[in-house]
C-alpha cells in the first residue's frame, strides 16, 4: 500500500483488494474513528500502517529522481498500474447492470474534469498553496488512499501538490538520517498540515465508504471503474520542463534576474512548466512496453492476492 500511493496511477485500495485484506482495513479504521478499539483493530492497522511508512520513507527519494529525470518513463508505467486495477473492480462489480453503468459515466467524467483542472494550470499548484491547501491535499490522497482504484498520489499530481509532498518527505527522511533537527523542522510546514489533511480525509471517508459500499454497492464500484478507466488522460508521458525565463511564475515567485539561476538549477526543475513534445519510435514503444508491464504487474499482485486467500 506504501509503494502503491508513492505513486500517480496506481491505487493503494486496489493493492489491499488484491491482498484480499481491504475490507478488514476498512472496518480497522472505520471502528478506530469512531474509538471502537480491539486487538484485531489495533494489529491491522499497526502492520499496514508499519509497512507503509517503512516503504514510503524507504523510496520517497528514489521515486522523487525518477520522476524529475525520467518522467515518461515513470509515467508510462504509471499509466499500466492504473489500467491494471480495472479488471479487479469490474470482477468486485459483477454482474454488471445498468445502476453500475450509470456510476462508471459519473465516474469517468469526475475524472474528466480533473484532467480539465490539470490542463488548465491549476495543476501547478498555484491555487493551493499554503498550509490550507496542503491540508486539502492531504485529505484528498488519504480518501482516494482507501478507494480501490483511485490513486491518491495521482490526485496530489493534478491538484499540484505530489512533487511538492514527496520532496517534504524526501528531505525529512534525509534529515533524520543526518540528525539535522534544523532541517527536519524546516519540513514541518509541509508535513504538518498534509498529515492533519490525511487524519481527516481517512476518518470521513472510511465511514462513508462503509455506508456506500452497503448501499449502493454496484454504483460505487461503477464510479471506480470510471476513474480508471479515464485516469491515463492525465498521465500523458511525452512533456519535458521548461526551463524557466525572466517573468515567469513559480509556486507563486517571480522569476527575475536576480534569482533566474537558482530557478534553473536542477533541484528546482519539478516545478517548472511542462510541455509536450514528440517523441520518438524508440520512446513510443518503450511506453507501450512499460504500459503492458505495468498492467501485468497490478494483475500478478490481485492473482497473488486471490492464490493466498483460496482455501
Amino acid at each position: 500500500m506504501g509503494l502503491a500511493n508513492l505513486v500517480p496511477g496506481i491505487s493503494g485500495g486496489t493493492m489491499l483488494v488484491a491482498c484480499g485484506i481491504y475490507t478488514l482495513f476498512i472496518d480497522a479504521i472505520s471502528d478506530a474513528t469512531r474509538l471502537r478499539f480491539s486487538r484485531q483493530t489495533l494489529l491491522t492497522l499497526g502492520c499496514v500502517v508499519l509497512g507503509a511508512a517503512v516503504a514510503i520513507g524507504g523510496l520517497a527519494s528514489v521515486i522523487h529522481w525518477s520522476l524529475v529525470n525520467h518522467r515518461w518513463v515513470m509515467f508510462s508505467i504509471f499509466i499500466g498500474l492504473t489500467l491494471g486495477g480495472a479488471p479487479i473492480i469490474w470482477s468486485m462489480a459483477r454482474p454488471i447492470k445498468r445502476d453500475t453503468w450509470a456510476g462508471f459515466i459519473v465516474g469517468v467524467v469526475l475524472m474528466g474534469g480533473l484532467v480539465v483542472l490539470q490542463e488548465s494550470g491549476a495543476g501547478s499548484g498555484a491555487g493551493l498553496s499554503g498550509p490550507f491547501g496542503l491540508a486539502i491535499g492531504g485529505a484528498a490522497a488519504a480518501s482516494a488512499m482507501i478507494l480501490p482504484g483511485v490513486s491518491g498520489a495521482f490526485l496530489l499530481l493534478l491538484l499540484g501538490q505530489y512533487e511538492p509532498i514527496i520532496g517534504a518527505i524526501k528531505d525529512s527522511v534525509g534529515a533524520l538520517k543526518d540528525g539535522d533537527v534544523g532541517a527536519l523542522m524546516a519540513q514541518m510546514g509541509v508535513v504538518i498540515p498534509v498529515g492533519i489533511g490525511v487524519l481527516l480525509g481517512v476518518a470521513v471517508v472510511s465511514n462513508v465508504l462503509r455506508w456506500v459500499l452497503h448501499h449502493y454497492e454496484r454504483v460505487t464500484l461503477g464510479v471506480l471503474l470510471g476513474l480508471i478507466i479515464a485516469a491515463p488522460a492525465g498521465l500523458y508521458p511525452f512533456r519535458v520542463g521548461v526551463e524557466p525565463e525572466v517573468g515567469d511564475e513559480i509556486k507563486g515567485e517571480l522569476v527575475t534576474a536576480e534569482n533566474l539561476e537558482e530557478m534553473r538549477a536542477p533541484d528546482n526543475a519539478k516545478d517548472w512548466a511542462q510541455e509536450a513534445f514528440k517523441p520518438s519510435i524508440g520512446q513510443v514503444v518503450g511506453a507501450q512496453g512499460l504500459i503492458i508491464a505495468g498492467f501485468v504487474g497490478t494483475i500478478g499482485i490481485a492473482r497473488l492476492g486471490r492464490e493466498k486467500n483460496e482455501p
